[in-house]
């Protein structure tokens, strides 16, 4: 059987505690899938604590460890972008560092693939490691966007999965700048195949997403792949301009037939807000779309590689332009 060269693609930001007990953990997996060679690429999204230095410690001392180190801070689904498109494997398998996505369903991502599968997903039948108000509005995150969008995104399944060559290819050919790596992945489509598993607690650091960056997260994903909520606002205003018709229409009707009483404030107080309230929503959702659409003429690049370390690599300056 020919060997096949796959990549494992590790993003990291600030999870030195985390480098050598994944490490530790994911060679033996590998090594032991027959007719396989590997590369373990990791990227480093402008980290400030140790993770670069024990990166370079990694790729010194074994030719299957190659570092991208990013000039900055990028966001993790501009370090998932880079790589993807530093990969040169025929299978590449994005996975964090925390180890709450098991390595040791890669060989069964593999067997699928060997089987025709194109693109493996990693569904997680148990999140009892995550919090419960993290489950919850992850659960409602996927309900609404498979609601709003014509790309239904799998629910519980993340960046852990395995995609073949020619789903990477498609993937480098898309050119936004603001990335929602899963709807990409969704979109892109090829023959999908979905193992189960249970989610795990981290093995070491801490979680880098907030409450807030969940929120800013779920933001984009809904407006990357669905214009329904601007849909949503044209809907809303004319429900309540008939409203409003229909109560003007009540108040003539009752000037008419008991006279003008004192005017009501808590009416008018409730009526103004209240539309108030509304319009400053839509003129904000219509924001989000500018905003995008600002980003995106721009055209500025997803990420900046400061340099390659490892095997045939030493490329400073690479940026991803999108095109």
């Amino acid at each position: 059987m020919t060997i096949s060269l796959c990549s494992l693609i590790v993003p990291c930001y600030n999870e030195a505690l985390a480098i050598r007990v994944f490490t530790a953990r994911v060679l033996p997996v590998l090594e032991a899938i027959a007719d396989t060679s590997w590369e373990i690429v990791f990227v480093d999204d402008g980290s400030t604590d140790a993770t670069l230095d024990e990166l370079l410690s990694l790729a010194r001392a074994d030719a299957r460890f190659r570092v991208v180190e990013l000039s900055r801070n990028f966001g993790k689904e501009a370090a998932l972008t880079a790589g993807i498109d530093a990969a040169r494997g025929h299978a590449v398998i994005p996975i964090d560092a925390d180890l709450q996505d098991p390595p040791e369903l890669i060989a069964d991502m593999v067997a699928a693939w060997r089987a025709g599968a194109e693109m493996v997903l990693a569904r997680r039948t148990d999140r009892l490691s995550d919090g419960l108000l993290k489950r919850q509005t992850a659960s409602w995150f996927y309900r609404l966007h498979n609601r709003l969008s014509k790309t239904r995104i799998p629910e519980n399944v993340g960046d852990f999965r395995l995609m073949d060559r020619v789903v990477v290819e498609a993937l480098k050919r898309l050119p936004e700048r603001q990335r929602f790596m899963k709807g990409l992945f969704a979109w892109v489509g090829f023959r999908t195949v979905t193992l189960d598993y249970v989610r795990a607690p981290r093995a070491a650091g801490q979680s880098k997403f907030s409450g807030f960056a969940l929120w800013n997260f779920a933001m984009e994903g809904v407006t990357s792949f669905s214009t329904a909520p601007l849909k949503i606002w044209t809907y809303l205003g004319a429900s309540g301009a008939i409203l409003a018709l229909l109560y003007a229409l009540y108040i003539l009707l009752r000037t008419i037939v008991s006279g003008n009483p004192v005017p009501g404030y808590a009416s008018l107080f409730v009526a103004v807000t209240f539309f108030g309230s509304v319009q400053l929503i839509s003129v904000g959702l219509l924001g989000e779309y500018i905003g995008r659409i600002y980003v995106e003429t721009k055209q500025r690049p997803a990420y900046l590689i400061r340099k390659i370390h490892g095997a045939a690599s030493g490329v400073d300056g690479v940026a991803r332009s999108g095109d």
